[in-house]
């Protein structure tokens, strides 16, 4: 693999050991033209596997990125995979639920999940980041999964923005709406 664009392009990326369906080159360019420019902006990688959605940020300018991993055989080749980017890359492993649920870094700009295709509690995860502060108001949610599947978010405030197809999985992009006990500090 390699990162498709930004101040990392052509950067080769090694792939870990174990399980891992790393995000298809054609559906990472899409979904970054999409986001734009990213300069400043805070960016959290949820089921990281090898680092490449994490490096695809700080390559296009996102100024905070961490990059969330559970498991231990990814882990040295995470950490090799994010050396030499342009802003440093936080890599922390454990569960991604019990990383949102003791993470003090709240209101990211953008949050890409990218769980294992059988993961079975995706309609959880978005209220969770919604709902413990994860992500800012206004702020993204991206949600990489087959595309069979559809997401009632009934009491969170996620609402959908659009959805793409790539080959049988979708990429689905949430907007954060406001939510009046809510308070904004950025990650740092």
């Amino acid at each position: 693999m390699r990162v498709s664009g930004g101040a990392l392009a052509g950067k080769r990326v090694g792939c870990p050991a174990g399980i891992i369906r790393p995000a298809m080159d054609k559906m990472r360019e899409s979904v970054f033209a999409v986001l734009g420019e990213l300069d400043g902006l805070s960016f959290l990688d949820l089921f990281s596997g090898s680092g490449i959605i994490a490096l695809e940020a700080a390559s296009r300018g996102a100024a905070f990125v961490e990059a969330v991993e559970s498991d231990p055989k990814k882990r040295s080749t995470l950490i090799e995979n994010v050396e030499g980017a342009p802003v440093r890359i936080n890599c922390k492993f454990m569960p991604v639920e019990l990383y949102i649920k003791r993470t003090k870094l709240k209101n990211f700009d953008i949050v890409f999940c990218d769980p294992p295709f059988i993961y079975k509690y995706k309609e959880d995860l978005l209220a969770s980041i919604a709902k413990n502060g994860i992500i800012r108001e206004g702020g993204l949610v991206l949600l990489h999964h087959p595309g069979e599947e559809h997401f009632e978010l009934n009491g969170v405030p996620l609402e959908i923005l659009d959805e793409r197809e790539y080959g049988r999985s979708v990429v689905s992009f949430y907007v954060k709406r406001k939510n009046e006990s809510h308070t904004r500090d950025n990650p740092s």
